[in-house]
Order: C-alpha cells, then sequence, then structure tokens
C-alpha cells in the first residue's frame, strides 16, 4: 500500500467512507465480545449454547476483513518505505503506482471472484444455524475486497495527480 503525505480528508463523501467503515469495525467488535460473554456464562451455567462459537468465530472472520478495508482507508498496513524513500523521485512514484496496481488487480480479482463463489454457496447454511445461508456469511469476502478496491483507486488518483518529488513513499 502507498501512503502520500498529504492531509487526510475531514469532510466529503471519503471522510464519511471511513467513519461508516470505523462503525462497522466497533460494532463487530462489541458484538464478538458480547457473543463470547453470553456464550461463557452460559457455559459456566451449564447450558452451553450450540451455536456461539461458530458465530464468533464468523464475527472474527468479519472484523478481519472489514477491519482490513478501514487499515487501507487509514493507510495503516505494514510497509517498509525505508528502501522506497532511498529512490529518485520519479523511481519512488513509480514503484508507488505500481504497488497500487498490484493492489488494485488482486482485490478487483478477489471482489470478482467473491460473487462468482455466492450464488454457490446459496444452498448451503451455518452447522449449528442453518437458517443462516452460507453465501450471507461469506458476503464479507466480496464487499470488503470492493471496498478496498474503492479505496485504493482513490490513492492511485492521488498519487497520479501528486508531482514525482511531493510523492513521500510506503510501499508495503
Amino acid at each position: 500500500m502507498s501512503n502520500i503525505s498529504i492531509a487526510p480528508a475531514t469532510s466529503g463523501w471519503f471522510y464519511v467512507y471511513g467513519r461508516l467503515l470505523e462503525a462497522v469495525v466497533m460494532s463487530l467488535m462489541v458484538i464478538l465480545f458480547l457473543e463470547v460473554m453470553v456464550g461463557v456464562v452460559f457455559r459456566m451455567l451449564g447450558n452451553s449454547l450450540s451455536w456461539y462459537d461458530e458465530v464468533a468465530s464468523i464475527l472474527l472472520a468479519w472484523l478481519t476483513f472489514y477491519g482490513s478495508a478501514l487499515a487501507s482507508h487509514k493507510r495503516s498496513h505494514i510497509s517498509c518505505p525505508e528502501i522506497v524513500d532511498n529512490f529518485p523521485p520519479l523511481l519512488r512514484k513509480a514503484t508507488a503506482i505500481l504497488a497500487q496496481c498490484l493492489v488494485i488487480i488482486f482485490f478487483a480479482l478477489l471482489t470478482w471472484v467473491g460473487f462468482i463463489i455466492m450464488p454457490i454457496l446459496a444452498g448451503d447454511s451455518m452447522t449449528s444455524l442453518t437458517a443462516v445461508p452460507m453465501n450471507w456469511v461469506q458476503s464479507v469476502v466480496p464487499i470488503s475486497a470492493a471496498m478496498i478496491v474503492t479505496i485504493e483507486l482513490r490513492e492511485l488518483i492521488r498519487i497520479l495527480r501528486t508531482p514525482a518529488h511531493a510523492v513521500n513513499e510506503q510501499v508495503s
């Protein structure tokens, strides 16, 4: 992932997009915590819930995927800027563009394949909660990947508009 030292947006659609992502991630964290606590209490009372561990693992997966989209929005993914920062400005910008393109291609493919798999999973359901369709559970993959594509496309546009000497690169 790339990062240009430009102040983060504090208004507009991208700001709202980030705030909504934060709300989703925080909600998932609270729901996961409460769900696990309820499961622990019921287990301590000798009346274990059959579904709580499966739901907890799904909530954790959702937290991971939507959290990854939030990390993209905040430009917080792991990177190795020490090497790229030593490149000349044009090479630094070219590296940033290449990195963004690779990230976009990967997540665009993940989005595409994720949506292809949705109808295949339509007939399956969770083991302990048979009323919950598996394609709904797995929808987090293409949705979060599409969110990341949106975020990274915006970042690519910012990189392309930034003069080479102003690109302060952090490429993962």
